[in-house]
């Protein structure tokens, strides 16, 4: 096992399938990044951290992780305990996650951007807690401000269509949607992917901004002619760079001290305290 003493960061960067064949951000030429350290692991309550990496924007320093800590063997819930109580503990505070997602919305085509303001859960994964201290309000909870940075970011490196707000519905997969599926959530969202919870609610319970960057790579099913698979593939490996252009542009222009916003005074403690810390006494 590589076990390394965990790092301190104030930035994250949950990659997804945006970024993933760019090899984020080992391909970018920019003089202010540097990798600091790499293929980083660390020991956790919930298991063995995924692979992580540590670099510098300027001097921000950022921590990142491929594929939002997925990988075989372990749980999806369980990865994202592991990658969001190793940002606890690196005091993290500003968090942009990214991916590819499938359309609801009839008027979205391939390639556009989306940078949601909400989301609509309907995965099974609900009970996702490091340790149930807070309650979380979950009013603006993809962070307004880091959103109008995104927004700023994506509309300066890419000429096509960008969303400044929509509905991201969260499913389970790791199959696609049915017809029925997406059809039942039309009208009531605009995309759909499976990565948006529960990262939103462990982001807001160890107190870190989240806002997240999303590119359609497929029609919902049902939504317009079939998709294809080359399309998809295409996107995943032309577009990468730009994505992660995006997301250091951002970083660069979003201070993690000077928050406006109301992220972290939307967790609560929790009135059930007793309850829980007779929980972890008994464990």
């Amino acid at each position: 096992m590589n076990d390394h003493k965990i790092p301190a960061a104030a930035y994250a960067v949950v990659g997804g399938s945006g970024t993933l064949s760019s090899n984020f951000p080992a391909n970018v030429t920019d003089k202010d990044v540097e990798i600091l350290a790499d293929n980083l692991r660390f020991t956790t309550p919930y298991g063995e951290s995924p692979a992580m990496r540590l670099f510098r924007v300027g001097e921000k320093r950022v921590l990142t992780v491929k594929m939002h800590g997925w990988r075989s063997g372990v749980t999806r819930a369980d990865a994202s305990r592991q990658v969001f109580w190793v940002f606890r503990e690196a005091g993290v505070k500003r968090i942009i996650s990214e991916g590819g997602v499938g359309t609801v919305n009839k008027l979205l085509d391939l390639r556009d951007f989306i940078i949601p303001d909400d989301y609509l859960d309907l995965s099974v994964r609900k009970d996702v807690m490091l340790d149930g201290r807070y309650l979380l309000v979950m009013r603006d909870a993809l962070c307004p401000e880091m959103r109008q940075a995104l927004i700023a970011a994506t509309k300066k490196r890419f000429d096509g269509r960008v969303f400044i707000r929509g509905t991201y519905a969260v499913t389970d997969g790791r199959h696609f949607e049915s017809p029925a599926e997406v059809a039942m959530m039309n009208g009531h969202a605009d995309i759909v992917g499976q990565s948006i919870c529960p990262e939103v609610y462990l982001a807001r319970e160890i107190g870190a901004c989240y806002a997240g960057l999303y590119f359609t790579v497929n029609y919902g099913e049902g939504i317009k002619e079939k998709w294809s698979h080359q399309d998809m593939a295409d996107i995943f490996y032309d577009d990468a760079p730009m994505i992660g252009q995006i997301i250091l542009e951002t970083i660069r222009n979003v201070d993690a001290d000077d928050r406006k916003c109301e992220c972290l005074s939307l967790r609560k403690e929790t009135l059930l305290k007793d309850v829980y810390n007779e929980v972890s006494a008994k464990g």
